[in-house]
């Protein structure tokens, strides 16, 4: 077995959730370990407790660090390394617990110390509850801006959402409505789409286009309608395109996406949150992915959630799973052969 496939480490998600049952109907599917040496990273008896609720019992290579993973000889079952960060009696399924926040912090720190040290490529975790997070420890808005302080990030960084062969970023994130204008800047755009240009390329898109979204209704009708689009969105589009870019735009955002859906655009550029996700989440919420982007080491996820819902009745949805899987062995080939 080739030794150059991309080490990816997969996470069993909040306990709680549809999370160790989705990875346990990834790794059920057949050829998964074809494009990735996989390395899955949990507490035992919850990984047996998701093979158990997806009707799923998967084969694995017992590993005792992450350095081991690389140099399996064989490769053709995923590995397992087995953590303990949380017990049985700690967990009420379907609910957000400060417990399960602090078990999922735990195991995706292990997982960055890993890329760190080079003995992983890439990461796709599987969902977790930002809630459950800030009750078990974390001190940010968001799990990308913990990943990015812990990788030392101090470049531009955002989250993109996916769908196929369409991307997304967006200037603002997680903040209330109020804020996203006082955050729009000429640079925060151009970083913007250079980076999920960038992204783009390294998960496999040769020469991917990308679409500018603007800010205002109908965008800003000639600055009847707000002037974002005039001092600060067409001079960042003017100056991506100085130096080469292929970006158009501010296209009104009731409309930008018709064109993508088109094939028009490979990328979109959004001013604030819902500006994209309202948009992409329609056109395909069992589906997309959401990609950490701007950070060391390639970071993936399904978009849709922990899904307390129907957490352990055996109705979860792989499809978006295997999409973030997908996309982070492509993106972690690239760095590793970089």
């Amino acid at each position: 077995m080739s030794n150059n496939k991309p080490v990816v480490a997969l996470t069993l998600g909040d306990a709680a959730g549809i999370g160790p049952e989705l990875i346990a109907r990834l790794l059920s599917q057949p050829s998964i370990t074809d494009a990735a040496n996989i390395v899955l990273v949990g507490d035992p008896w919850l990984w047996l407790d998701g093979q158990a609720t997806a009707g799923h019992l998967v084969a694995t290579q017992v590993v005792h660090s992450l350095a081991e993973v690389r140099v399996r000889t064989d490769q053709r079952l995923p590995a397992f390394l087995a953590v303990d960060t949380i017990a049985p009696e700690e967990v009420q399924r379907g609910q957000a617990q400060a417990a399960c926040g602090a078990a999922v912090l735990k195991v995706l720190n292990l997982c960055m110390d890993g890329a760190k040290t080079g003995e992983v490529d890439a990461i796709c975790f599987a969902p977790l509850n930002k809630f459950a997070m800030k009750q078990g420890g974390l001190k940010h808005e968001d799990e990308l801006h913990h990943f990015a302080e812990y990788l030392g990030v101090t470049g531009y960084f955002c989250e993109f959402n996916t769908l196929g062969d369409l991307w997304t970023s967006r200037v603002s994130s997680h903040i209330p409505l109020k804020d996203a204008a006082a955050l729009l800047s000429k640079e925060r755009i151009v970083e913007a789409a250079r980076l999920i240009y960038q992204s783009l390329q390294a998960s496999g898109t040769a020469q991917p286009k990308v679409a500018i979204a603007a800010f205002n209704p109908h965008g800003g009708d000639g600055g009847s309608c707000g002037r974002e689009e005039i001092d600060i969105i067409a001079p960042a589009i003017k100056e991506l395109q100085a130096t080469g870019f292929p970006v158009d735009g501010p296209f009104p955002a009731d409309t930008i996406f018709l064109k993508a859906r088109d094939g028009q655009y490979q990328a979109i550029v959004t001013m604030y949150h819902d500006q994209g996700q309202i948009a992409i989440k329609l056109m395909g919420f069992s589906k997309g992915v959401t990609v950490q982007g701007g950070l060391p080491v390639p970071i993936t996820t399904p978009a849709h959630g922990t899904a307390y819902d129907i957490a352990g009745k055996g109705q979860a949805d792989v499809n978006a799973t295997l999409n973030a899987f997908n996309i982070a062995s492509r993106m972690g080939a690239t760095r590793l052969h970089s």
